[in-house]
């Protein structure tokens, strides 16, 4: 297999990072507590199963932030920069540890799934700093449903992108 150079790894991964972005403001859902509900958690994800670590992160990172920065939510990008990031980089390191054990999709669900719930606390975190931790309770459900979506698309696209002929790791 040819190794990918350093110039295309950059240009995926940006590739990645605008999808994030678009599929993060193509449908927005208004959440209890000025956010929204969005498709991007399934490029956010797609992006730690097929990226490398540190250009998953980035594409997940900076496509999610741009989407926050984009649509008025400025307050949001810092931290969503690091939370999608580490959703990516979550997703990558366990997947990785688990696939050789359980297989690819069973992998890819775990480590989904973990990484949306470091999503769902990351979120919980920063609106209790920011409306109260009480009040931050209301958006969790609502983080969860993008969860479960972003999940349940994210597999679909990997499978779709294998199915192409697409395999980046």
């Amino acid at each position: 297999m040819k190794t990918k150079s350093t110039a295309q790894k950059l240009a995926v991964s940006a590739l990645f990072a605008a999808f994030a972005c678009a599929a993060t403001m193509i449908i927005k859902i208004p959440s209890p507590l000025n956010g929204y509900i969005n498709p991007g958690d399934c490029i956010v994800l797609t992006a730690g199963w097929m990226l490398s670590p540190l250009y998953g992160f980035f594409a997940a990172g900076v496509g999610s932030a741009l989407a926050d920065l984009f649509s008025g939510y400025i307050v949001y990008a810092p931290a969503t920069f690091l939370i999608k990031g580490l959703m990516a980089l979550t997703a990558w390191f366990l997947h990785k540890t688990l696939s050789k054990k359980t297989g690819g999709t069973t992998a890819r669900i775990i480590s989904g799934f973990t990484a949306e719930t470091l999503m769902i606390l990351g979120y919980y975190v920063l609106e209790g700093f920011l409306y109260g931790f009480s009040a931050s309770l209301v958006n969790i459900p609502a983080n969860a449903v993008q969860g479960i979506a972003g999940l349940v698309l994210g597999l679909a696209l990997v499978k779709a992108l294998k199915k192409a002929g697409f395999n980046y790791m």
